[in-house]
C-alpha cells in the first residue's frame, strides 16, 4: 500500500519536528506536545452559530462538555445532536484538541454537536473514561430538553479512543432503561479490541503517527490489569457476548493505520448480527487524519462523509 501523499507530507512533519515518542517523555509531556501538534495539523476553526461550555454529572464529579450550533442548523425548535467523544488513547486529547473537528461536524450535519471530556488516564484508570461517556451520555439524554436537542434524534462518535468510547456508550444504551436511544454510532478509525492480536498490528507497526509501541503504551496507561482488563466489553467493544441490537453504525478506518483490521472486525461482527453498518477504508492514510484538515484534504472529505451519515440517520 502506497501513502496518500498528503499523510506522507504529514509524517515528514513529525519526522522533521524531532518531536520524540510519547511513551520516552511521560503523559504530562505527551499531553501537551499532542496539544501543539493540533495546533499545527488543524485547520483555522470554522464559526458556528454558539458554543456553550457546560458539565454534566458524573460519578467522580462534574464531566465538562462543550455544546456546538451548527451554522445552518434549523431554528425554531429541538435539534438533532451528536455527543463526541475525542481521541487522544484514554491518555491524551480534551475538548480544546477537537474544538476544530467538532465545529466542523455541526455545521456539515446541520446539527448540535456536544463533546465530551472525560476523565484520562493514569489518574483515572479503565473504566473511568467509559463510566464518564455513559454517564455524559445519560445526562445529555435526560437534559435534552433543557439544551434545545431532540432526545428522538441523538447519535455518538469519536475518533480513536472516543470510537472505542462511542462503541461502548451504544451497547450501554441498547441494554440501559433511561438511556439515550441511538440513530447511529459513528466510529473514527476506532480501538474496538485492546487485545491488539490484528495483523494491521504487525505490518503498520512503524507507521507514525501511531506506532504500536505508542499504542501498547496507551492500553498499558489505561488498563490497570491488561490481561482481564481487555477481555471486557467496556475496553473492548469487539468481545461483547451480543452486538445485536445496537444503533447503526458508520466506520471509517485508515489503510496505514494498526487500528485499522479491528476497526474492521468490528463493522464485519455487527453486520453478521443484522446491525445496519455503512464501512469506508481510505486507503494510504493514516491513523488520527480527521483532525489533519490543514494538510489532509481527506479529513475535509471524512467529515462531509460523517455529516452526510448523520443526516440521513436523522431523518
Amino acid at each position: 500500500m502506497t501513502i496518500n501523499p498528503d499523510a506522507a507530507k504529514v509524517v515528514e512533519l513529525i519526522k522533521a519536528s524531532g518531536r520524540p515518542p510519547y511513551p520516552t517523555v511521560g503523559h504530562i509531556e505527551a499531553r501537551r506536545l499532542y496539544a501543539a501538534s493540533r495546533a499545527i495539523l488543524q485547520h483555522d476553526r470554522a464559526p458556528v452559530a454558539e458554543t456553550r461550555d457546560l458539565a454534566a454529572t458524573g460519578p467522580a464529579g462534574p464531566i465538562p462538555l462543550r455544546l456546538y450550533r451548527g451554522m445552518d442548523a434549523p431554528t425554531g425548535g429541538a435539534q438533532p445532536a451528536l455527543i463526541y467523544f475525542h481521541g487522544g488513547g484514554w491518555v491524551l486529547g480534551d475538548i480544546e484538541s477537537h474544538d476544530g473537528v467538532c465545529r466542523d461536524l455541526a455545521n456539515a450535519a446541520k446539527c448540535t454537536v456536544i463533546s465530551v471530556d472525560y476523565r484520562l488516564a493514569p489518574e483515572a484508570k479503565f473504566p473511568a473514561s467509559a463510566v464518564d461517556s455513559i454517564a455524559a451520555a445519560e445526562w445529555i439524554w435526560n437534559n435534552a430538553a433543557d439544551l434545545g436537542i431532540d432526545r428522538t434524534r441523538l447519535a455518538v462518535g469519536g475518533d480513536s479512543a472516543g470510537g472505542n468510547l462511542s462503541a461502548v456508550v451504544a451497547l450501554h444504551a441498547r441494554d440501559t432503561a433511561g438511556a439515550p436511544k441511538l440513530k447511529l454510532q459513528a466510529l473514527i478509525y476506532p480501538s474496538t479490541d485492546m487485545t491488539t492480536v490484528y495483523p494491521s498490528y504487525e505490518i503498520h507497526a512503524e507507521q507514525l503517527p501511531l506506532t504500536r509501541v505508542t499504542m501498547d503504551w496507551f492500553v498499558d496507561l489505561y488498563l490497570s490489569n491488561r490481561e482481564t482488563d481487555a477481555q471486557h466489553w467496556h475496553a473492548s467493544p469487539l468481545r461483547a457476548k451480543n452486538l445485536a441490537g445496537v444503533a447503526p453504525a458508520f466506520v471509517i478506518t485508515a489503510g496505514m493505520d494498526p487500528l485499522r483490521d479491528e476497526g474492521e472486525a468490528f463493522a464485519a461482527k455487527l453486520k453478521e448480527v443484522g446491525v445496519p453498518v455503512t464501512l469506508k477504508r481510505f486507503e494510504g492514510q493514516i491513523h488520527g487524519f480527521i483532525s489533519m484538515g490543514a494538510i489532509i484534504q481527506d479529513a475535509h472529505v471524512a467529515v462531509r462523509d460523517v455529516a452526510a451519515e448523520l443526516r440521513k440517520a436523522f431523518g
